[in-house]
C-alpha cells in the first residue's frame, strides 16, 4: 500500500488534477477543501501534507502552525502550495517544510 497524501485546496480542479497524478504514481489520497475538513485528521494521519496557502477565508500559514504545533501531527511534512510566486515567503512564515509554486492553478483557469 502507498504512502498517505493529504491534499488541501479549495479549487476542486486543482484537488482533482493532483489527486490523479498521485494516484497514477501509487499514493492514496486523500483531499479537503477547507479548514474544517481537517478536524479529523488524528483518525488516519497523512504521510504528507499538500496544503494551500490561501483557503476561501482561511489563512494556510495559519492552520500550518497549529499542525506543526500539535504533538500529533508536527512530524507530518506540510508543503504549501500556492500560484505565486512571492507565496514562498508567506510558507516560510507558517512553518512549512518546503514550498512548491502550483502552475496547476493557471492550467485549470485557461480551461
Amino acid at each position: 500500500m502507498g504512502h498517505h497524501i493529504l491534499v488541501v485546496d479549495d479549487d476542486e480542479g486543482i484537488v482533482e488534477v493532483v489527486q490523479i497524478v498521485l494516484e497514477g504514481e501509487g499514493y492514496v489520497v486523500r483531499t479537503a477543501t477547507n479548514k474544517d475538513d481537517l478536524q479529523n485528521i488524528a483518525d488516519d494521519l497523512p504521510d504528507l501534507i499538500l496544503l494551500d496557502v490561501l483557503l476561501s477565508g482561511d489563512d494556510g500559514r495559519e492552520i500550518c502552525r497549529k499542525l506543526k504545533g500539535d504533538e500529533a501531527t508536527k512530524h507530518i511534512p506540510v508543503i504549501m502550495l500556492s500560484a505565486h510566486s512571492d507565496a514562498s515567503k508567506v510558507a516560510d512564515a507558517g512553518g512549512a517544510d518546503d514550498f512548491w509554486r502550483s502552475p496547476l492553478t493557471w492550467m485549470c483557469l485557461s480551461t
